[in-house]
């Protein structure tokens, strides 16, 4: 499989692999609203994605040992961490109070934020086609979440709010890239969220049985997963051609949430998803191209 995999065209190969790390992510959305459902705390479920992080790379740490976290960075790499912790946490959250696909559309709002963003901090170009998508996305927001609209508002903040993290890992991560090895980036990320996530999960604890465990472990183990796919995917085929098929995921949940749990958002909600869709593709088109 893996033969006929790598005989195939760079583009098609990137998209097959970014289509599978869609695939992935809706994945881990429908876990976390299993768990949400089976009571299982999010302090608990953010700890094991963290631990499960910290498992991929422990190869990595020991075949370097220590050297692997040998940097002048030492807080850029904390921010790093502190982003990623933050970016998970309100986004496993938002699905107590979100519906899946709404949760999930709000989500892709971080590329409006980096945008908006990546000029001031990072001394970045903003280009036109950016710009105007990210002003579509923001009135996409303003569609969803109209006077009147059946979205909680709480819960719309919080997944604003991971999305706005969100874009702290995409800015950090930028900046980590031009100094400092792969490796050691994923060592202090892995690092820095299992220790900042314990504290809660310990404080958040509650009995689980075997069935819980068994479902955190599977789910602990396949996340970290997603950033290799994509890692992957963009190492195969150009950007411009591969990043959009990163959106499938909002089909995959849409269709599964509407099967398993009857969740159908209303039109008004799945306008403002189709315009909030149509900026983040067309920033991630214009950003792959301008790199």
């Amino acid at each position: 499989m893996s033969t006929r995999l790598a005989a195939l065209p760079g583009n098609l190969r990137g998209a097959i692999l970014m289509s599978l790390s869609a695939l992935l992510f809706a994945t881990e959305a429908l876990f976390i609203r299993w768990l949400n459902d089976r009571g299982v705390p999010t302090t608990t479920q953010l700890f094991v994605r963290s631990l499960g992080q910290l498992v991929w790379v422990a190869p990595l740490i020991l075949m370097a040992g220590t050297n692997v976290f040998r940097t002048r960075r030492g807080g850029m790499h904390l921010l790093r961490g502190l982003c990623s912790t933050a970016t998970w946490g309100l986004y496993f959250l938002s699905f107590a109070y979100l519906n899946l696909a709404t949760a999930t559309v709000l989500s892709f709002t971080n590329v409006m934020f980096t945008t908006m963003l990546a000029g001031p901090l990072l001394g970045e170009r903003v280009d036109r086609a950016r710009w105007a998508g990210t002003v579509a996305g923001l009135l996409g927001v303003a569609v969803m979440l109209r006077p009147g609209a059946d979205i909680p508002l709480a819960g719309a903040l919080v997944a604003l709010g991971a999305a706005f993290a969100w874009c702290g890992i995409t800015l950090t991560s930028r900046s980590l890239s031009r100094t400092e090895r792969t490796e050691t980036v994923l060592a202090w990320v892995g690092l820095v969220t299992t220790a900042c996530t314990l504290p809660f999960a310990v404080a958040g604890w509650t009995p689980l049985n075997l069935g819980d465990v068994a479902i955190l472990a599977v789910f602990g183990l396949f996340t970290p997963g997603i950033i290799w796919l994509v890692t992957e995917a963009l190492r195969a085929g150009e950007a411009s051609a591969v990043a959009p098929f990163q959106y499938l995921r909002l089909v995959v949940i849409a269709a599964v949430g509407w099967v398993l749990w009857g969740e159908v958002p209303d039109g008004w909600t799945w306008l403002g998803a189709v315009v909030i869709l149509s900026g983040a593709v067309v920033i991630t088109v214009s950003e792959a191209r301008r790199k």
